[in-house]
């Protein structure tokens, strides 16, 4: 099974690349972000085409996520609230949590928020998320063993995951209070699906569009595959593919694969 997560900053622009990008690499489940669009705007009938099923959770011009699958997913849920019903509703309001389970594995497909700036509202806001987001994996995890949870999670956990050429001291992304938040979901009992297989740094997952930072690789590791330990130990490749950041229009962010 191959499960890979893509932020494409709007479906709508980047439709083609997308269905380029499933005929040449039929995975069996892909984790969109980032999608951009209403749900009865979404562009459905394509994909469904192709053969897939698919499941979506949208909103105007921002945030949005979205599962493609080959076989029809089960169990599928949007948000915190089906797990965590008292949670706060503008915890909720954003689109960024889609969920549902294949072959007994449990995806859970996020588009976390960036923070914008350390000690900006938007930060308090994205550590207060990732708190609910800690929350509502217990839960999951305590019914689920095999739980793969992926995503464009905008944190940087280790300086190798970033280029060289940025000072990570209290930077968004890479502030301690985002590392320690992130560290604190991985402690439940997930591992980085990437780690297993590459431990050197200069391997990035975004790039900003500005300096010419793609062509330069001054890019950021920012999208995962967190996998339980059943899953992690049946993980037998997580690569990077690099190939759709190279094209006209591009998402900032490009596809991350794991392999069971």
């Amino acid at each position: 099974m191959k499960i890979a997560t893509w932020n494409v900053n709007s479906i709508r622009i980047r439709l083609e690349q997308v269905i380029d990008w499933l005929k040449q690499n039929p995975v069996d489940v892909l984790c969109l972000q980032e999608t951009k669009v209403i749900d009865a705007d979404f562009p459905r009938s394509p994909l469904t085409e192709l053969g897939y099923h698919v499941y979506f959770s949208g909103q105007k011009a921002y945030n949005g996520v979205a599962m493609i699958s080959h076989q029809p997913l089960t169990d599928v849920s949007t948000g915190f609230t089906p797990i965590l019903p008292h949670v706060e509703p503008e915890l909720d309001a954003q689109k960024r949590v889609i969920t549902g389970v294949i072959d007994q594995i449990r995806i859970v497909n996020l588009y976390v928020p960036n923070g914008s700036a350390v000690g900006s509202e938007k930060y308090a806001y994205k550590l207060q998320w990732l708190a609910t987001l800690k929350e509502y994996l217990q839960i999951l995890h305590k019914s689920h063993p095999a739980i793969c949870v992926c995503g464009d999670f905008n944190i940087a956990l280790e300086a190798i995951d970033i280029h060289d050429k940025v000072n990570p001291d209290n930077h968004i992304m890479a502030s301690e209070a985002e590392r320690q938040a992130l560290r604190d979901i991985l402690a439940l009992g997930f591992a980085d699906a990437f780690r297993k297989f590459t431990t050197e740094g200069g391997h990035y997952s975004w790039w900003d569009y500005r300096t010419a930072a793609f062509r330069r690789n001054l890019g950021w590791r920012i999208d995962h595959h967190y996998l339980t330990p059943v899953l992690y130990e049946q993980a037998t490749s997580c690569i990077i593919d690099v190939a759709p950041r190279k094209l006209t229009q591009p998402s900032d962010h490009t596809p991350v694969i794991v392999e069971f």
